[in-house]
């Protein structure tokens, strides 16, 4: 049986860290840092289901608040909150390095999934690849402005995963963008789900997660 996530929090950081843990039964010794957008927080049915799958196979996440959340439960980031945020995933890698021993990995969904890729775009051997489900390549409706200025510094490998209707950014649109980044990408396309990939309110895409599972362990082995 699958340990219970416990509370995680470490306050001796700047920004703190604070989250969930899914510790594996069995442990792979790899390790995953995953975080919530712009609307969110680590208690999203899609972390959850993420972080359980994950941790079936091994590897042990941690499900993090943002530092923006930690200081406001409701509404989104404000404009000089991201290098705070970026700082907060860079203390959370910090955190779970201490209890694993492998590969370490980071990403997040939408907003949380953008900064994360900044901050290994600014800090390219922080981890050992990337997993952004419904990055935000654009604002709803405005295709020409583009959120892809650092993806050319990535170094490390990335997963992407986008539904067909999400309107964030268009699959093809994404598939573009993943030309300006030199390391290997995959891009698993989700059919027929927005922004939210079939997790809103009590709906949930139960297949998903396995499927995630399955793409980022032939990409990264």
């Amino acid at each position: 049986m699958m340990p219970q996530p416990e509370t995680f929090a470490d306050h001796t950081v700047d920004p703190p860290v604070r989250g969930f843990l899914q510790r594996p039964a069995k442990p792979s010794a790899d390790g995953l840092v995953f975080t919530h957008g712009a609307g969110g927080n680590s208690k999203g049915s899609w972390l959850i289901a993420l972080a359980a799958a994950f941790a079936e196979r091994g590897i042990t996440v941690l499900r993090c608040d943002l530092p923006f959340r930690q200081v406001r439960a409701f509404g989104p980031p404000r404009p000089g909150d991201a290098a705070r945020d970026r700082q907060g995933l860079k203390n959370a890698v910090a955190a779970i390095r201490q209890l694993v021993s492998g590969r370490m990995f980071l990403g997040g969904h939408s907003y949380g999934g953008r900064q994360a890729s900044m901050l290994c775009a600014e800090e390219p051997k922080l981890v050992d690849g990337l997993l952004l489900s419904s990055y935000p390549l654009h604002p709803p409706g405005k295709p020409a402005q583009l959120r892809t200025q650092h993806l050319p510094e990535i170094q490390v490998p990335v997963l992407f995963v986008q539904g067909t209707r999400d309107p964030f950014g268009s699959v093809e649109e994404l598939q573009s963008a993943l030309k300006l980044i030199p390391s290997k990408t995959f891009l698993f396309k989700v059919d027929g789900v927005g922004h939210d990939l079939g997790f809103k309110g009590k709906t949930r895409l139960d297949s998903l997660p396995p499927a995630v599972l399955s793409e980022f362990t032939k990409l990264f082995g």
